[in-house]
Order: structure tokens, then sequence, then C-alpha cells
């Protein structure tokens, strides 16, 4: 009797060491994952149908290389090709193993009746009984509407208010002897001019050297 799978979103992560299972939701992608059932076969050492006929097949096994995702019936031939090098008592116990993974994992997913996806509780509106994407939540929905107007009206808000009301200037320090710009420098670069600053002797401003005046008070700089 052949298996058939309840989803064909689903990974085998089976090695010859025991077998294991992760199906995914049709929605969100997350995925469930089953308890690993131990093969009887690998303690006994009869594994392999055909030891030349594998290779390397605990790399080739294992993990997320092999995912079934293009219908049923195609991915339970991959599976049957896949595993045709070990033995037929690991093949019966890997089909019955995969059995009892589907029935364990069915409790963590609800199929909807109008798309027919198989998804996660996350994703299933169990008001309605139907997922999200075909009926999405309503409280969901408000909350999410409102969070998006309240940002608009945050942006507009922000559009029509006057947040700076100074003066616009630029100013550029040059130095005394070539005057060529300089920055925070106590010597100019390209002359070596000495930049420091001439303190106003009336209020205390620091004016920049070779100033005659303050620039603050207008007082005459020694």
């Amino acid at each position: 009797m052949a298996l058939q799978p309840f989803t064909d979103n689903f990974d085998d992560s089976s090695t010859e060491a025991g077998f294991q299972f992760v199906f995914y939701c049709d929605i969100c992608q997350e995925g469930y994952k089953t308890r690993f059932i131990e093969s009887k076969t690998y303690k006994k050492g009869s594994f392999f149908r055909k030891i030349g006929g594998v290779i390397d097949a605990a790399s080739s096994m294992t993990g997320r290389g092999y995912r079934v995702g293009y219908g049923a019936s195609r991915g339970l031939d991959a599976i049957t090709e896949r595993y045709q090098g070990m033995s037929p008592e690991w093949q019966k116990e890997h089909d019955a193993a995969f059995e009892v993974a589907m029935n364990e994992s069915k409790e963590h997913f609800k199929r909807c009746p109008r798309c027919t996806k198989w998804v996660c509780f996350n994703d299933w509106n169990e008001q309605e009984g139907l997922c999200t994407e075909c009926s999405p939540r309503m409280a969901s929905e408000v909350a999410a509407a409102r969070s998006e107007k309240m940002v608009a009206d945050i942006k507009a808000k922000a559009e029509s208010t006057q947040v700076f009301s100074g003066e616009i200037e630029s100013k550029q320090t040059l130095c005394p002897r070539c005057e060529k710009p300089v920055g925070d420098e106590k010597f100019c670069n390209n002359c070596g001019a000495p930049l420091k600053l001439v303190i106003c002797e009336k209020c205390g401003t620091g004016s920049q050297a070779g100033s005659r005046f303050c620039g603050e008070c207008g007082a005459p700089l020694s």
C-alpha cells in the first residue's frame, strides 16, 4: 500500500540510523519537526541491501537538501528512488515511521476548506474556520489599519510643523596670513601661521587671529 502524505510540503531527514520528518505551514513556512524514531535494522548492522550501491548515505540523506514540494505522488517517487539502496526491512521501518510522523504532525496543522492549504495555528482563523489568507482576523486588520493611519497622521503633522526658526548662515575661518580656509588646527596647513584666537580684553570673546576689532563688542584688539 503506497504512502499518501497529508501534505506535500515536508522534509524527509531520515538517515540509516533512524527517521525524522519536518512538516511546513503552507503560508508562513514554519516547520514542525517530528520526534526521532530509531531504526532497528541500524542496530543490527543490516541497513544496506547493496553496500556498493550506496555512496555516503549518511551525508546524502540528512538535512534539508531533500525537500518535497512538487506534488505528493512525485515526492513519494523521489523518496522511493532515494532509498532504493536500503534493505527491505529498513524500507518497511521508514514507511511505518512516516505514517507515525504524519499522525503526530497533523495535530499541529489545520486544513483550510476554501483553499485546501495546511496551515499552522498562527495562520488559522479559529472564529471563521478558515486560514488567515482566506479570512484575515478582524482584530489584527483593524489594529494594522489604525497603526498605518497613525503613522500617516504623524508624517502629515510633521510636514506642517515649523521646527527651526533660526538664521542659516555659513562662516568659514581663513588664515590671517595667506587667507586659505582652515579648520580647528592650531597652525595653518598652508603657510604655518599660528591660528590661536585673540581674546578681547573688554568682553572676553575670542576672535580670529589677525582681527583688528572684536566681533562681539567692537573693541579694538591688540
